[in-house]
């Protein structure tokens, strides 16, 4: 019996390109689809997580939200990377800075992940697995932001199960150069790992978790951009 379709992604296996760059919103997905694939397709629209489907600069390419934190994002990329055969997922989102010297809207892209999720004692190993990248994804981001004049910052990211967050961990992961915060990588990139594909987050720092700073709902919605160009140069 096929798995296709699943219960979260409503269309046949050759609707996805092998690469799938996935905001958390599904707004943000419209606008990805909309400002800069050509021809784009909605492919999905269960329980509205928007998944598109065209092309970028002549090489076909989707887009598809993923909802809020590790569990979300871990549904609809186990379910691409071992039912749709997707080899890539890019994650573009937001992030709270945890240092001084990260501003707003600086490109942030976790090479690794520290959590506080407990996702990975399902593989049921003694031991603390770390939550990393793929370093062919990462190494074609810095080479693509360079040749769009963007200086991302690579480093660790903490991908926390918590938004609002009474623990005061942030403060201490602060200490050991943890560059900011955010929901999802973690999970996306075990289940790379577990299947045996490729998986980046690249993040846009919407607030400033030592200063106060925020964007607007509107900006994080419309405006960051920056992100998105270096996923879709890689895809």
């Amino acid at each position: 019996m096929s798995n296709i379709p699943t219960p979260h992604i409503g269309c046949q296996k050759s609707d996805f390109a092998e690469t799938v760059i996935m905001p958390g919103d599904p707004l943000r997905s419209k606008f990805i689809a909309e400002n800069f694939l050509e021809n784009p397709v909605l492919v999905n629209n269960i329980r509205g997580v928007q998944g598109y489907t065209g092309t970028y600069k002549g090489k076909r390419v989707s887009v598809m939200a993923s909802g809020m934190g590790m569990p979300s994002i871990g549904i609809y990329s186990h379910e691409l990377f071992n039912f749709y055969d997707v080899k890539n997922i890019i994650r573009v989102g937001t992030a709270g800075a945890l240092q001084e010297d990260i501003k707003l809207k600086d490109i942030v892209i976790a090479m690794a992940s520290v959590t506080n999720s407990n996702w990975a004692a399902q593989f049921q190993i003694d031991a603390n697995i770390p939550a990393v990248c793929s370093y062919e994804l990462l190494k074609k981001a810095e080479a693509a932001a360079e040749k769009l004049g963007i200086e991302p910052r690579v480093g660790t990211m903490y991908s926390s199960d918590i938004f609002y967050d009474e623990s005061g961990r942030e403060m201490k992961l602060k200490e050991l150069g943890v560059m900011g915060v955010e929901m999802e990588s973690a999970a996306l990139y075990y289940e790379a790992m577990k299947a045996g594909k490729n998986a980046l987050c690249i993040c846009t720092v919407s607030d400033h978790i030592i200063t106060g700073q925020q964007t607007t709902s509107e900006e994080r919605q419309l405006t960051f951009t920056k992100m998105m160009e270096i996923a879709l140069e890689i895809a």
